[in-house]
């Protein structure tokens, strides 16, 4: 019933769902478990679903990718052959290996027989289809393909095809298996698959056209595969059914040189030519990466489909060895989900975070605990009538009161939901992929695992929102007094209507994302005091939980929540998104947005994680080979100021507006969202109109 996203389910369907799958689920499941189990105060305040909404249940686990070279080099086989010799050798007498690891054992043996019998089924299928091919060349094709199949991912891949159809076995296996957030990633693709590319071109059996349609086949595979939610309230927070698998190019090699290679600049010309919104291309740049490979990468921005989206070695390289990582596993990181990376067979499981409501704790600090849509109900806890306040410090030591309640509860829902997890999730699939895991025979799930780095997060959504509204109080209640508390107060709770000279003043009061040091030093507070309780926090497996900032598209039903707050915003309309500046209110062009990013990072802490940016250009701004040059110097900028990731919409007002009144003629019109790009057309109107309110940036 869901505006935006049909999903059409037969009446038998319904039924199975009514009578078998549901009571089932109501009897074990996970996320009743963990409710149960939190303490009441805990428990009341993660009901208020988009104050505090936790993701442990609907997400098993946070976004990840597979060491895919492992499979191609070694093949299921050998890894079955691993885990059979190492069951047939655990000692009886053992009975803490054996009741422990025999289980996990037992388990990747029964994988990775599945695995080989069901790439063998596919085999089967292409040469009873080859027997009723229509043609010559379908049926030559066709037996190519069960030749392959019969190999792969049984046995190491020694062609770019194999290697490329043992990759999708793998992840399509990694589907069935558990749900992760945002879907397992595709990893370093340019180079797990580049040994097996070049050494084909080399020895004449594989051409360009032949290498971008194998690639093609795994995109199309992606773009079919759609994820329902069955959690209330969880499609609105990623709108259009997202799913993100995170395709990495370029970067580092582990032993620091530029990694980009003919492969590289493949895919970027598959993502130019082909049109669809999956791959999600990641490019990975540092300081020294080639001309003309940024280059490439701005040439397929320009095109307007959203991708890639860019990481920067610089500000991430060294935030990782900060938290444990040696400096080639940090170079060798991966993009993972929005804005994720992952050291594989270093980091151990993230589960799935929360995600903070800033804007309500905002207007808690405002109603002492209260918020408007929940009634009289304390929601927070009681900070003191606002209109008693003579200075700014009062209000900001109520806020601050207000985010030290939210995040308690918080890291007590994530420890709880660490704790319970590996009573109801397994994953023996993934864990025979990952060196720690089959080194102790320790399901992923369980915890702590000997070496393995626990580097979980929780999100604050509504950062540049709540940085304005402040900024706001300050300027007109405090230090020029142009506004009484009470008047302000009055104006919010009557959503602005009959206080339009109020709401004026609001919204040209000083706002984040303008290069404003008086501004964005509220911004590096806020995230200070963030930062601050996380460095004191550990986790449940000895980890820590770091603050990140990305949204996807929660903002927009989190800010339905939130009543009219001082920057000017009114009541249930989006709240900002990630760490980009409130849309439309960065008015000082593109690099005074990253100067005020830059200047609220709180760099003295580790505990810090992606900061997602989404900026909009104009098309005519970055037109030719001039605009070309234009756009590289950004990101070179973006780099030098070790953003941890931009990524652009290249696309004007008018033609959102255009697509709005006549949707059917731009059904490809693909427009980035967060850290994933979507048909404009398949996002709800609220979605829609956020994008278009977004500050479209001019050189």
């Amino acid at each position: 019933s869901k505006p935006g996203d049909a999903i059409l389910i037969t009446e038998e369907d319904i039924a199975t769902l009514k009578e078998e799958v549901l009571p089932y689920w109501e009897r074990t499941a996970y996320h009743n478990a963990v409710m149960n189990a939190l303490p009441e105060d805990t428990r009341e305040l993660m009901a208020r679903i988009f104050v505090v909404t936790p993701t442990a249940s609907g997400r098993s686990m946070l976004a990840w990718a597979h060491d895919y070279g492992k499979v191609l080099d070694r093949g299921i086989g050998t890894i079955r052959k691993e885990a059979a010799e190492r069951l047939e050798a655990l000692d009886p007498m053992d009975t803490k290996a054996y009741v422990e690891q025999r289980p996990f054992l037992q388990a990747v043996c029964v994988v990775c027989d599945s695995m080989i019998t069901f790439a063998h089924r596919y085999a089967a299928l292409a040469r009873e289809m080859a027997a009723d091919a229509p043609s010559t060349e379908r049926r030559s094709e066709l037996l190519e393909i069960a030749k392959v199949c019969e190999r792969v991912p049984e046995h190491p891949a020694r062609t770019f095809h194999e290697a490329v159809q043992s990759q999708w076995f793998v992840q399509t296996v990694s589907r069935f298996e558990q749900a992760v957030g945002g879907v397992i990633g595709n990893g370093r693709i340019d180079q797990y698959l580049y040994p097996y590319y070049k050494k084909d071109v080399e020895e004449g059996r594989l051409s360009e056209d032949e290498a971008l349609m194998l690639l093609e086949s795994i995109w199309i595979g992606m773009a079919r595969s759609t994820d329902v939610y069955a959690k209330p309230g969880m499609p609105s927070l990623t709108d259009g059914f997202a799913h993100w698998e995170a395709t990495t190019i370029g970067g580092l090699t582990a032993e620091g040189q530029d990694a980009s290679n003919e492969l590289s600049y493949l895919i970027l010309k598959s993502k130019r030519e082909f049109p669809l919104n999956y791959p999600d291309l990641a490019a990975r740049i540092h300081a020294r990466t080639p001309n003309a490979f940024l280059h490439a990468i701005a040439e397929t921005i320009k095109d307007g489909s959203g991708f890639p989206k860019l990481f920067c070695d610089e500000e991430i390289i060294p935030l990782l060895v900060a938290k444990g990582g040696s400096i080639e596993e940090a170079n060798d990181y991966c993009v993972t989900g929005c804005s994720e990376t992952k050291m594989l067979n270093r980091e151990g499981i993230a589960t799935g975070c929360a995600w903070i409501n800033l804007g309500a704790i905002l207007e808690m600090t405002l109603r002492e605990g209260r918020m408007r849509c929940y009634g009289d109900g304390l929601v927070g806890i009681p900070t003191g009538d606002p209109r008693s306040f003579q200075r700014f410090e009062d209000l900001w030591g109520a806020f601050t009161q207000q985010v030290d309640n939210v995040v308690q509860h918080t890291f007590i829902q994530q420890h709880v939901a660490d704790t319970l997890k590996s009573q109801h999730i397994a994953s023996p699939m993934f864990s025979m992929l990952h060196d720690l895991c089959m080194k102790s025979c320790t399901d992923i799930h369980d915890g702590p695992i000997d070496g393995a780095l626990y580097l979980g997060f929780f999100d604050v959504m509504g950062f540049g929102t709540v940085i304005d509204s402040l900024s706001a109080i300050r300027a007109l209640v405090f230090d020029e007094q142009r506004l009484a508390m009470d008047e302000l107060l009055h104006a919010l709770d009557d959503d602005f209507v009959g206080h339009e000279a109020v709401r004026q003043m609001c919204l040209h009061a000083p706002k984040y994302g303008n290069n404003d040091p008086w501004v964005d030093r509220i911004g590096h507070d806020i995230e200070a005091h963030f930062s601050e309780l996380a460095h004191r926090h550990t986790s449940a497996f000895g980890g820590e939980l770091d603050l990140r900032y990305v949204s996807v598209t929660s903002h927009i039903p989190l800010g339905a929540v939130v009543g009219a707050t001082p920057d000017g915003r009114r009541a249930r309309e989006p709240l900002s998104e990630s760490i980009s500046p409130s849309q439309g209110r960065d008015l000082k062009g593109p690099t005074s947005t990253l100067m005020s990013i830059s200047s609220t990072k709180c760099a003295q802490y580790k505990e810090r994680a992606a900061r997602l940016l989404n900026m909009k250009l104009s098309p005519a701004s970055i037109a030719g080979e001039e605009g070309t040059r234009k756009l590289i110097s950004l990101i070179r900028t973006a780099c030098d100021m070790k953003m941890w990731h931009i990524q652009f919409n290249i696309i004007n007002r008018d033609t959102l507006l255009a697509a709005q009144r006549d949707p059917e003629k731009y059904r490809n019109l693909l427009v980035r969202v967060a850290g994933y790009s979507a048909y404009f057309v398949d996002l709800t109107p609220a979605l829609q109109n956020e994008i278009i309110r977004r500050t479209e940036h001019a050189f």
